[in-house]
Order: structure tokens, then sequence, then C-alpha cells
């Protein structure tokens, strides 16, 4: 992949070293570096930006590819790791290096952030007003490489100083429901698939070739998403292209059907995903039959196939006129 393909991000969220790790979690990032910005001394050391008379912000740059990583993500990482409403720091580290703000590098980005803080204003999730900067992005400076990824290279010392801070226990105490919910809803979801159903629809696995249910099915009927009941494809469009797995030229409705660029295993795909429960589907690729010369590749494991006959007792009786 060509680095041209890349984009930056900069955050400054206090202490820079707190800063890394969250966005090195995701999936999509190049580089996560840390270092300084938006003051008025060229190449600062951290002995000057520690003085509080360069303006410097403790910053992180990222570079992420926006294929497989969107810049609205980044914003929703960047507020569950700060206290947007201090103007004066962040937790134990008071001063003008300790500043949150949001650097951005191109309107898009200024727009995204500008609504991103909206919303979070909206929200009422904190008391007070939100303060975070959202300022042009300006030189950035790496710091010293001592700074470097310092969760890695001291995990009990960077461990022992997000809970002395007091960072931890802020962030607990404004998100801790929202993760709460988030394993609630794994939970049910794990109790209404299968381990198979599951692995596949969550984790962007794979079911064998030939050994699934759909794969040479033959009936007439539609095929819907398996969590959320949406209607994804037809028996009309489903073709046998010896691939082992459920084959379709094209869906039932194209706005239930959401497609992303997928690199993994060092091969350049596209993924098919369900728009409305998120689930992973499989892949389509451009070997299919006429008009459309697509072959959505599907696992069974996504999918429940409604037969005709029981459209209407099933709730799908507008597609009965399909079979006729």
């Amino acid at each position: 992949m060509n680095n041209n393909e890349f984009q930056l991000a900069t955050f400054a969220g206090g202490c820079f070293w707190c800063m890394v790790k969250p966005f090195e979690e995701l999936s999509g990032i190049v580089k996560v570096e840390s270092g300084y910005t938006g003051g008025n001394l060229e190449y600062p050391t951290y002995e000057d930006v520690y003085s509080k008379k360069t303006g410097h912000y403790e910053a992180v740059q990222v570079t992420f590819d926006p294929l497989l990583l969107s810049y609205t993500q980044l914003l929703e990482v960047f507020w569950r790791q700060i206290d947007p409403t201090n103007p004066g720091g962040q937790f134990i580290d008071l001063g003008q290096a300790y500043r949150t703000a949001i650097f951005y590098h191109n309107q898009e980005q200024k727009n995204l952030a500008e609504r991103s803080k909206e919303n979070l204003e909206k929200s009422k999730r904190f008391q007070n007003p939100i303060v975070t900067e959202i300022i042009p992005a300006a030189t950035f400076y790496p710091a010293e490489e001592y700074h470097q990824g310092y969760y890695k290279k001291f995990p009990l010392r960077y461990g022992a100083y997000r809970q002395g801070s007091g960072r931890d226990m802020f962030l607990d105490e404004h998100w801790s429901q929202d993760k709460e919910k988030e394993k609630e809803q794994e939970k049910e979801l794990k109790s209404k698939l299968t381990t198979l159903q599951y692995e596949v629809t969550q984790k962007r696995g794979t079911e064998p070739p030939f050994q699934n249910e759909y794969w040479n099915n033959v009936r007439e009927g539609i095929y819907v998403d398996a969590i959320s009941g949406e209607p994804l494809f037809s028996s009309q469009d489903k073709f046998d292209s010896g691939c082992g797995w459920p084959s379709f030229s094209k869906p039932l409705r194209p706005e239930e059907i959401k497609e992303k660029p997928d690199f993994s295993h060092s091969i350049k795909r596209t993924e098919v995903v369900s728009a409305k429960s998120d689930a992973h589907l499989g892949h389509v690729f451009e070997d299919g039959p006429e008009p459309t010369g697509l072959r959505y590749c599907i696992n069974s494991a996504a999918l429940r196939f409604i037969p005709k006959e029981v459209l209407v007792e099933e709730g799908y009786g507008s597609y009965c006129e399909m079979f006729k």
C-alpha cells in the first residue's frame, strides 16, 4: 500500500503517555507518535515544554489508513480518554502543555470534530461545558525516544501513573455504563447465536466451503440477516459458483448492504456487511454472471432462509409477488 493513502490526525489529551495505547489498539493504525505542537519554539525538548513558556501541547500524532478506520472513529476514542471540561490541564497535570485540543489537518476533519464536540455537549454526559479546543494543525515535533511507546517500555509505571493521576477513575465514572451496556449486548447476542454464527458475524470468520447450510440450497425464497432479520438476498439471484458458499449476483435490497475494503490475509478484497446489524456476511467479487458481473460470496451462518411458502407467516408477505 502506498503511503500517500495514509492520513494524519493529531490530538492533545494531557500526558501523551496515556494517549498512545488507546489508538495503537485500533485496526487501521499505522503509527502513533508522542510529541509537541502548537507552541512558539522550534524543536522543543521536554524540558522546554515543561517550563510552560513555549505554549506547546503534549500531543499524539496518529497515522491511519482511512480505508480501514475513519476519522470519526478516532474522535470517539479521543473523547473517551480525557476530561473535556477542564481548561487548565488534565487530572494531576496542570498547565498549558496539558490542555486538550483537536488539531485538524483539513476542512473535513474540522467539520467532523466540531460536529463530534457538539454531539458530546448535547449528550449531557458532563455537567460542565466542553472546552476542548479545535484548532488548525501546526508543526509536530516528535518527543524524545524515552517517551515513545511508554506504556510498553514501562508497563508498571504506566499503570501506576494512570491510576494515581485520577485519569482511570474519571473515565470509569463517565464511561463505565457504556462499557457495561456493550458487555450486556454482547452477552445477549452470544445467547441468540450459535458459536459458528457468532464467529462469522462478529469476528469476521469464514465457515467451511461445501459444509454449510445453504451452499446448495435450491428452494425458492429469501435470505435475511440472521441477527436483524432484514431481507438481504433472493433465491432468484442465487447461482452455483462452485466455490462452496451461497453466491448471489446482487443483493435484494442494496441499501441493506455495506461494502468495506478488506486487506486481511495480505489480499485486497471487498467485505460485505449488513447495514442494520453491522454483521460480517462475506465478500463480493467481480467474477459473477451478467448482467451485474458480481458474485456476493456469503456465509450461510450469517443468513436465515425464508421459504416462499412461509413468507406471510414470517412477516415477509410483501415479497410473495416475486415468486408468482
